[in-house]
């Protein structure tokens, strides 16, 4: 359902801007052209004749009878010097729910208009004060699962991956430019880079953008957290392996084959990432109908899951329902996982790759988690937060950029014409231009800031 709403609005604009709930101090936030004549209306002192940033205290007030909506302080923050650029004022009062709808009332009473979802940072966009990246990095901020997600959110918000991206722009502006020269003045023999040369630039470039792409993956782990399956025949010690990982008894661990009917989930806290576990029922011919309802969930986990430990006995070889199983499996989001290891010898048939644990003593368990971590985080992207990118929206741009700069680069080689070449780079330059918010329809920025809490 398309949203009419406009955020192109002058209304000086209110909201409580803490989280719902009851707490020590809740904050409502005022912007607008007209938030001091407005906050004179309810605040019993005149903060606005002290310094901007300086903070007063008093009393909140109704403006229809005077009463006492609570006491607390008053900021000013004079424009442009505050988060969305405009003249903002914000009021601290203690933490109610119902003292926060009062003083919101109040406001709106005395001229303010209540602020739309994400209004405050669309302003701060508006006003120069972030690019659009760093508008979608206040929303990453928040919803941050863990300290990696944090950390790259943060750097996001400085302005890095958006300076690395104008880098990359004014690279292929460069490019662009000579291009256009070859097009107007074809006579010249105008050599300011030769084919080879550019070929080499725009590779280079093609590369910077590959790389976020692949970053993609980590970048949703990172944020969304990462879903692991765990997957084999009955009683080869799924279930042992989920409380070994998890560091407690969460799913129940018996010699009874099939025990496991429904998913079981728990979240584990692996290094500084939040994953989920998901112990599946044991994989194989059943008859009973309960079961063989939890076998499909098996098979569908195993297609949603980032990874899947797939887990047999160490000391048996592989049944031919193991070897169906492996089949199905993608080697490239598979851990191969020998169990049992306390019980008899290890057999030698085990895939290249596997790792070798006893769930029940927890041996090789934090070995194991290191191997999981590994497998989740790419080793080249460690360290590098500024150059992860969370959001779908950005690889779907990015990987038409990179598609575009594919046939930019494949015209080049085969020699066609420069007219024919710049109008693909020209609109990969557009496709930049959009990730920071230059030249961005008000559809799509309504889009984006509606999906932001009210209050920020």
């Amino acid at each position: 359902m398309k949203d009419y709403r406009t955020y192109f609005r002058e209304d000086t604009i209110a909201a409580v801007i803490t989280p719902p709930g009851t707490g020590g101090v809740a904050i409502v936030r005022v912007s607008g052209k007209n938030a001091k004549e407005i906050v004179k209306k309810v605040f019993s002192k005149d903060p606005f004749s002290m310094p901007s940033h300086t903070v007063t205290f008093g009393k909140i007030k109704s403006p229809i009878d005077q009463s006492v909506i609570d006491e607390g302080l008053c900021l000013y923050m004079k424009g442009p010097n505050s988060f969305t650029g405009e003249d903002v004022i914000e009021l601290q009062f203690h933490g109610n729910n119902l003292i926060a709808k009062k003083v919101v009332e109040a406001l709106i009473v005395s001229g303010a208009t209540a602020a739309y979802p994400g209004e405050f940072s669309f302003r701060a966009y508006r006003m120069g004060k972030i690019d659009l990246l760093q508008a979608k990095a206040i929303q990453e901020m928040i919803g941050a699962r863990n300290e990696k997600s944090l950390k790259a959110a943060q750097v996001h918000l400085e302005g890095k991956l958006s300076k690395h991206l104008i880098e990359i722009k004014k690279a292929l502006l460069e490019s662009a430019a000579i291009l256009d020269a070859w097009v107007d003045f074809p006579e010249e023999g105008l050599e300011f880079m030769s084919f080879e040369e550019m070929i080499e630039a725009l590779e280079k470039e093609k590369d910077k953008i590959e790389y976020l792409i692949n970053s993609f993956r980590t970048g949703q782990i990172l944020f969304e957290g990462a879903t692991i399956c765990l997957i084999g025949e009955p009683n080869v010690g799924k279930s042992s392996l989920m409380n070994a990982l998890l560091g407690k008894s969460r799913a129940i661990v018996t010699p009874i084959a099939g025990t496991t009917r429904d998913i079981i989930e728990d979240d584990l806290r692996l290094f500084d990432l939040t994953v989920r576990l998901k112990d599946t029922a044991g994989i194989r011919e059943a008859s009973e109908e309960i079961e063989q309802e939890g076998i499909k969930l098996s098979l569908k986990a195993i297609d949603e899951a980032d990874l899947v430990l797939f887990i047999k006995e160490a000391s048996k070889d592989s049944t031919p329902k193991e070897k169906e199983i492996l089949a199905y499996l993608d080697p490239s989001k598979t851990v191969y996982i020998a169990n049992k290891i306390d019980q008899q010898e290890p057999l030698s048939d085990h895939h290249l790759q596997t790792h070798f644990v006893s769930a029940k003593y927890e041996t090789g368990i934090d070995d194991l988690k290191q191997v999981i971590y590994r497998r989740l985080v790419s080793k080249e992207l460690e360290g590098k937060e500024d150059l992860i990118i969370m959001d779908a929206s950005q690889k779907e741009v990015l990987k038409k950029i990179y598609d575009l700069l594919d046939l930019v680069i494949m015209g080049l080689k085969e020699g066609n014409s420069p007219e024919f070449i710049v109008m693909d780079l020209k609109e990969v330059l557009k496709l930049l231009a959009s990730l920071v918010g230059i030249d961005v329809t008000e559809d799509v920025l309504t889009a984006l800031f509606s999906k932001f809490c009210v209050g920020k």
